[in-house]
């Protein structure tokens, strides 16, 4: 299993125990205080390790405790600072307090170590108390509590290239050809359950590649387990958006998907990408081609095709994919706790409906408005998927008790459809 999310408890060490302590020297008559302050206790820090690529562990062992300081001495010794604790983790884990939400860290570079709980004070001895007026002090004090947290971590993950794309586009068996990884790979629908890492090598350059599992209409609404792997999307520094060209209707495909994307999060849209037609040992993909590489060009889309089966183009694609990387500026990823966080407004999924004439009614909603806006309605799927949101938000059964019937327009945003019974909108 994939784990990418985990809650642990983690403690820092308590600080050492200063204590009271005279000297008791045979020639030093009327000995002063001589004792000793307690030791820092141990930090708590997450850190970078490369070699982990899920959450696991933390499915084992929940609780982290760094170590206690020493307790001071005679003879004015301090105590050891306790040992900090460092906790190892995947390479894009964010970080966030459990009770707050609040981001502590995005580990994204490979040498990055964050602070996550400092470890308490030391308590001071009585040599710390001695003064003008009090020339034996009888005080200490106690070690100060390490602070603890209680910690929600999530994974995302960080790579040069992101394989996005329907079920059974072949994904997993590209990667398994580019790369040393091993997906489990089987000719049905959903095989991939679990996001896949390979590293791929090219004119002796390697280029990390991860496989997300196949995505589905509603995903960035978390249907199927969309929202469990769209957002290791996020990350990959460009997409390979993968048709399968064994699909009745790849450009279709392709529409819904992007549509995805960008409902997940709008700054997918600005990825760079290249399409890729897969099983070209197919003749329906080599009879497909050629209208896809023609309407992909028309829009300024890089294409290409290929068969992961039997290896046709593959090189190409990652002589392609290496001129892609080359081609972006040298950046490291944004971690989350670098960006500037606007606190959430109204809510996008609430609507309004008004009638603005006997057979004009007007939807109004963020959200709605957005995904109306963004609807490809060229696509016949994009039609019945746009119906299927309009039930599950509530606004169908909403227009009906307004009173809509057959015939009536409806606006929402700039667009203007025809109410009706038997597919809900038509012309």
């Amino acid at each position: 299993m994939f784990f990418d999310k985990a809650r642990i408890h983690v403690k820092a060490g308590n600080g050492g125990n200063g204590i009271v302590a005279f000297r008791r020297e045979k020639f030093v008559p009327r000995g002063g205080p001589s004792g000793g302050n307690g030791g820092r206790g141990g930090h708590v820090y997450l850190t970078v390790d490369t070699s982990l690529n899920t959450l696991h562990t933390f499915h084992r062992q929940v609780h982290f405790e760094a170590e206690r300081g020493g307790h001071g001495g005679g003879s004015d010794k301090t105590g050891g600072n306790g040992s900090d604790l460092l906790i190892p983790v995947p390479l894009g884990t964010l970080v966030r307090d459990g009770e707050t939400g609040e981001i502590l860290g995005d580990l994204v570079r490979a040498d990055q170590k964050v602070l996550i709980v400092r470890g308490g004070r030391g308590g001071r001895g009585n040599a710390a108390f001695k003064s003008s007026r009090n020339n034996a002090p009888r005080v200490a004090e106690n070690g100060q509590l390490g602070e603890e947290l209680w910690l929600e971590m999530e994974m995302k993950i960080v790579a040069d290239v992101g394989i996005v794309g329907v079920p059974n586009a072949g994904k997993s068996t590209l990667l398994s050809v580019i790369s040393a990884a091993k997906p489990k790979i089987a000719a049905y629908p959903f095989t991939t359950v679990e996001p896949s890492l390979g590293v791929a090598e090219i004119n002796h350059r390697q280029i990390v590649v991860t496989d997300i599992p196949g995505l589905l209409e509603g995903a960035h609404e978390g249907f199927g387990l969309g929202l469990e792997f769209l957002r290791h999307v996020e990350r990959s520094r460009i997409l390979v958006h993968l048709l399968n060209g064994a699909s009745p209707d790849p450009l279709g495909d392709y529409a819904a998907i992007n549509q995805e994307l960008q409902l997940f999060n709008p700054r997918l849209a600005d990825k760079p990408q290249l399409v890729v037609l897969n099983k070209m040992d197919l003749p329906d993909a080599q009879a497909l081609w050629p209208h896809i590489e023609e309407t992909l060009t028309a829009k300024g889309q890089s294409a290409l095709c290929i068969s992961a089966v039997t290896g046709e183009n593959v090189d190409a694609l990652l002589y392609r994919l290496q001129e892609m990387l080359d081609a972006l500026p040298t950046e490291d990823v944004v971690a989350a706790d670098e960006l500037v966080e606007i606190a959430p407004g109204v809510d996008e999924k609430v609507f309004t409906i008004h009638q603005l004439d006997a057979d004009l009614w007007e939807v109004r909603g963020i959200e709605i408005e957005r995904i109306a806006q963004m609807t490809n309605w060229d696509y016949y799927e994009a039609a019945m998927r746009f119906q299927r949101i309009l039930r599950a938000m509530g606004i169908t059964e909403a227009l009906g008790t307004a009173g809509v019937v057959e015939g009536d327009r409806v606006q929402i945003g700039s667009l203007e459809l025809v109410w009706g019974y038997d597919n809900a909108f038509g012309e």
